[in-house]
């Protein structure tokens, strides 16, 4: 065994809490109590039933958990493996059982090993929910309230922590990992995990009633256009209509809103680019999973405890201007940097792609312009629409509807300017029919019967306007059977 204190021993003489009873005990050593502690973990799909652990099992966690610690040697721990040190963890959590004379069953004592040894090693009372992959969404208000967002609707889970220091103490795991801090001092904080998902956390002075944890779950197996097209999320021709679009170096801005899929689409148009593209990708969180060889990832600095050292957005696309890229990649454009993008757009990048919050096309072209104006540049209006208009040429709208579901609801052209006004051209068209029995959106996608978009040149010199012209077609045959 590694790192064990002598004090191991003095774990065993730790009083017991009242609930525990020695196992020489002539009656059942509380096992009811026990038994209702245990929390199924539901399967896809399945509500998530909100019952929490009994107070009796947060008691002898707290009391082997402290047992444990005071047993073993962290710095020998650190210098093992994350599966050796879980079996050891799990070898001394099973000593301490016994030398409490703590009556379990197999099955609760499988999970309490698993629960102490996430609390150590991993994310504590959140590793079953990071286990599933149809949850999109990790929302713990405090240490008592944990939300979960599956298939659209949100919902309360039984999952709670031992207490606000215990949800804290992941909270500052979470973003050591990426080089950040989260304190009074730095009480917001953006991070990712290990496997790209988005974190954010606002710790308590700002956050009255405990840490706030959100996370952002990715998907192990990432999403494709076809699949998109099975969720219903976008059509076959209009599926067809986005890869080329993203095969011929189209100057993209894929708009919607927060959880609206806006990244995941934006993964799905990358998977277009060629494998000898040079792609420079700018975050605040890296997130981006794209599959190409040749990727250069950048993620934005908060200041240090001085104040000093940020590193904005807009230092890393115009630092990446330097490196050479062919593609440019932002991951959500919020202020100035939109400026510097619409510039590289229009000054040899093409096929550059980012998202930013907007409601429309319509809305996401003001959006852009008033993200210029704020960042403290004095051009006129116009010379600023003629710059996105210069710069863009599709404008991808992603929508998360009442029911849960998204879909691209837009995929509009951006044409040119007519006096002050922005033209724009849309070619499909999410339409609402209704709702089912079951309070499902019920829709189509449609063609708008444009034969011709601005951007069938560009298609044409990459050799795609073949396979435009076709999907075009068979959108028009469609929109014609429909009516």
């Amino acid at each position: 065994m590694f790192g064990r204190r002598n004090g191991a021993a003095a774990a065993q003489a730790a009083p017991l809490p009242p609930f525990v009873q020695p196992a020489q005990a002539s009656y059942p050593v509380h096992q009811e109590p026990m038994a209702r502690m245990r929390v199924e973990v539901p399967k896809p799909g399945q509500p998530v039933e909100a019952p929490a652990k009994s107070e009796d099992y947060f008691r002898t966690k707290s009391m082997i958990f402290g047992a444990l610690i005071e047993a073993i040697d962290l710095a020998q721990l650190a210098r093992l493996d994350a599966e050796s040190a879980r079996e050891e963890i799990r070898d001394i959590v099973s000593e301490i059982i016994g030398l409490k004379n703590i009556v379990l069953s197999i099955n609760e004592q499988e999970e309490l090993l698993d629960d102490i040894g996430n609390d150590v090693l991993g994310y504590g009372p959140l590793e079953p929910l990071l286990m599933r992959d149809d949850i999109t969404d990790i929302m713990v208000n405090g240490a008592n309230r944990a939300f979960i967002e599956v298939g659209g609707k949100i919902q309360l889970t039984g999952v709670r922590f031992r207490d606000n220091q215990q949800l804290m103490n992941i909270c500052q795991r979470i973003v050591s990992q990426v080089g950040r801090r989260v304190d009074e001092a730095s009480p917001i904080c953006d991070a990712r995990l290990p496997d790209g998902s988005r974190v954010n956390i606002i710790a308590p002075p700002l956050a009255l009633d405990g840490p706030i944890l959100t996370i952002r779950k990715f998907r192990k197996d990432k999403l494709t256009l076809d699949q998109l097209v099975g969720f219903g999320a976008i059509s076959p021709e209009g599926a067809r209509v986005l890869q080329i679009i993203g095969r011929v170096r189209c100057n993209v801005v894929i708009s919607g809103g927060t959880g609206s899929g806006k990244t995941t689409l934006l993964n799905c148009l990358t998977a277009f680019i060629d494998h000898d593209e040079r792609i420079v990708t700018c975050e605040d969180a890296a997130e981006l999973q794209l599959q190409q060889a040749h990727v250069v990832r950048l993620e934005t600095r908060p200041p240090n405890m001085e104040g000093s050292g940020q590193i904005t957005m807009r230092d890393l696309v115009k630092n990446c201007l330097r490196m050479r890229p062919e593609r440019i990649i932002v991951g959500e454009v919020r202020g100035a940097e939109a400026f510097d993008l619409l510039q590289a757009m229009n000054t040899g990048h093409d096929g550059s792609m980012g998202t930013l919050h907007a409601n429309s096309p319509r809305e996401a072209l003001s959006r852009l312009e008033s993200m210029i104006t704020m960042g403290g540049f004095t051009l006129p209006s116009r010379t600023l629409r003629e710059m996105i208009c210069g710069s863009i040429d599709v404008i991808v709208q992603a929508t998360r509807l009442r029911d849960g579901s998204r879909r691209i609801t837009h995929i509009t052209e951006v044409l040119g300017m007519e006096g002050d006004v922005i033209i724009t051209q849309d070619l499909f068209l999410y339409d609402i029919l209704g709702e089912d029995a079951n309070g499902k959106i019920v829709g189509h996608h449609r063609s708008t019967g444009i034969g011709r978009p601005k951007f069938w040149e560009r298609a044409r010199y990459y050799g795609e306007e073949q396979a435009l012209a076709m999907a075009l077609d068979a959108a028009a045959k469609t929109l014609e059977r429909d009516q």
